[in-house]
């Protein structure tokens, strides 16, 4: 699988991984910043953004991809950086193909298995018409019924786009992300234990880590560190760049 990816700057690589819903572009503004000293890469995930679809979609797989891609831009370890879906993705690759991972950053997700919490945005999406969908104020609307967050239903809509006969369409794979969505909120099952130095970041107002499981979490990561930026949420990146920046940076050197 040939996953769409953009580059900017020069020196030894940084891969950075978004989350369930996203695209690469959600972490430019930050890749950008990080590229003064290294070579970013900034990738979609499977059935995600500009990538391919498949109907296979779980941490093992895209864990596989990322390999997949570090060899075919002759890379052999690189650091990696992941948020929520990416953050496991990110782990799972650290377990299964630790000698790849120079330094590992997990973005508010801890390797735990989650309830959920999509579902209103699953029916949401699914509900939309795309075929009488004439115009993004129109899709926002719709959405609106069932999402009151303005900046949640813009991150969402990101994902619309045109096809060759002009009507919209989804550029992830939709159906087949809510039908693994379970493998998603699943903790990832570590072929190896990842000693490398790792940084978990958690936003202050989220849930996602909690001291107990990541204490848990250690067991697979016994050299990781947890920082956390207060007062923001799940969307750290997006709430506190410059913060974010700030601690990535000084991890990475």
């Amino acid at each position: 699988m040939e996953l769409n990816y953009k580059e900017f700057g020069q020196g030894d690589p940084i891969i950075i991984l978004h989350g369930l819903f996203g695209t690469s572009d959600n972490w430019q503004t930050i890749a950008k910043k990080i590229a003064e000293n290294y070579s970013v890469y900034i990738i979609d995930q499977r059935n995600h953004g500009r990538s391919p679809h498949d109907d296979e979609f779980n941490y093992k797989v895209m864990a596989e991809d990322l390999k997949n891609f570090m060899e075919s831009h002759w890379m052999y370890s690189a650091r990696i950086i992941g948020h929520s879906m990416g953050g496991k993705t990110a782990m799972q690759f650290a377990t299964d193909y630790p000698d790849m991972v120079e330094k590992l950053v997990v973005v508010d997700i801890a390797n735990e298995s989650y309830e959920g919490g999509h579902e209103v945005i699953f029916n949401a999406l699914l509900g939309l018409d795309l075929e009488k969908t004439t115009s993004r104020k129109e899709a926002d609307a719709s959405l609106e019924t069932q999402i009151d967050d303005f900046g949640v239903r813009q991150f969402l809509l990101k994902n619309l786009t045109r096809n060759k006969e002009g009507k919209y369409v989804w550029k992830m794979n939709l159906p087949i992300i809510h039908q693994n969505y379970q493998a998603i909120l699943s903790k990832i099952e570590g072929d190896e234990i990842y000693e490398g130095a790792t940084l978990f970041i958690k936003g202050g107002l989220s849930k996602y880590i909690t001291e107990t499981n990541f204490e848990a979490t250690k067991h697979l990561f016994p050299n990781a560190k947890l920082k956390i930026i207060e007062n923001v949420g799940h969307w750290v990146h997006a709430e506190a760049p410059k913060e974010l920046l700030k601690i990535v940076e000084k991890f990475l050197e």
